[in-house]
């Protein structure tokens, strides 16, 4: 039997994957994504098949000023393997806080280095990171030095240019476990199509694990970026909202097997149970409205979804979101 390259490609590795001291059960993580990647979601994608979570992004000043809310963020019991992203500037400070990271007993401390959000950028933090070079070597030293986990970054292109290869050379040779990179500049925040180009050539100059970002859509995609860029790992963010079936659907790639898509009733069930996980974790109110995002992007594209997401938006309690919900998946 004729073996399909992509798979050849795995045969040649081993599917595991180290980061420093940490072993990892599989090569396609779920990306850090602000007001996104929280506990349930993150347990939902664990289910099906992530190999690595990430927290949202957090406070090195929050957690430097015990801001209670910021440390809250990082609870990721029995999540193992997990990554804590911290954010911030000053290496001093975020060399500070990692005693407080390591409460929360993370596999890996991920530092971001490329979040294009205005109320980030704007202080100096994330992607601005990139328009200085020897500053986000130092914060990797300050960091790597006072870490008893594998120190790991996310980065861009660069903010408005490709700087990405001489960035993650300085991040490497200050310590750095692993860079992941997203294939755009910051000027193109998540506009037209990602440059797997300067994944490619990131990952040509460095010997530390490269993990790419970056228009993951579909096994498919996940499969030709391996291929194209040789990178040691995916990292799969906006193509994982409402699609948790998509770490199931790379494994099966990977392993040369059918990718099987779920059918509307499966969707509708999964949603249902991460809104219940909502929930329990944060509370009716608070629960109910961060579950409205959630279920537009479950329910995309299925025959009468414009009219149920009207009403679900309109929905403040869970009885009644639970009994619209089950109404929806019967006429399935």
């Amino acid at each position: 039997m004729k073996i399909p390259h992509f798979v050849r490609y795995f045969l040649e590795r081993d599917i595991s994957l180290k980061i420093g001291n940490s072993e990892l059960e599989n090569r396609v993580f779920l990306a850090p994504m602000a007001g996104i990647t929280d506990k349930p979601f993150r347990e939902i994608c664990r289910e099906f098949g992530a190999g690595m979570v990430y927290s949202e992004m957090i406070s090195a000043k929050g957690l430097h000023y015990n801001d209670k809310k910021t440390a809250s963020l990082m609870d990721m019991t029995g999540e193992s393997p997990c990554a804590i992203q911290i954010f911030g500037s000053e290496p001093e400070i975020m060399a500070e806080i990692i005693p407080k990271v390591m409460e929360f007993e993370p596999d890996i401390i991920d530092i971001n280095m490329g979040c294009p959000a205005p109320k980030i950028a704007n202080n100096g933090d994330g992607s601005a990171l990139m328009k200085t070079p020897e500053l986000m070597g130092r914060i990797m030293r300050a960091v790597a030095d006072a870490s008893p986990v594998p120190v790991t970054a996310k980065i861009r292109k660069g903010w408005d240019s490709d700087v990405a290869v001489e960035c993650a050379k300085i991040l490497e040779e200050n310590g750095a476990a692993a860079v992941a990179v997203h294939g755009r500049t910051r000027e193109e925040y998540y506009s037209g199509k990602a440059d797997w180009d300067v994944i490619k050539r990131v990952k040509a100059e460095l010997s530390i694990p490269v993990i790419g970002n970056g228009d993951i859509w579909s096994a498919g995609d996940a499969v030709n970026m391996f291929q194209y860029t040789g990178c040691d790992a995916v990292m799969v963010a906006r193509g994982a909202q409402g699609n948790p079936w998509l770490f199931r659907q790379i494994k099966d790639a990977i392993d040369g097997k059918s990718v099987v898509l779920p059918d509307p009733k499966e969707r509708l069930e999964v949603a249902l149970r991460h809104i219940t996980r909502l929930i329990e974790d944060k509370g009716e109110s608070r629960g109910i409205k961060e579950a409205r995002k959630h279920i537009a992007w479950y329910i995309k594209g299925l025959k009468g979804s414009s009219a149920i997401k009207t009403e679900i938006f309109k929905i403040s309690d869970f009885a009644t979101m639970r009994s619209a919900l089950c109404s929806y998946i019967d006429k399935f």
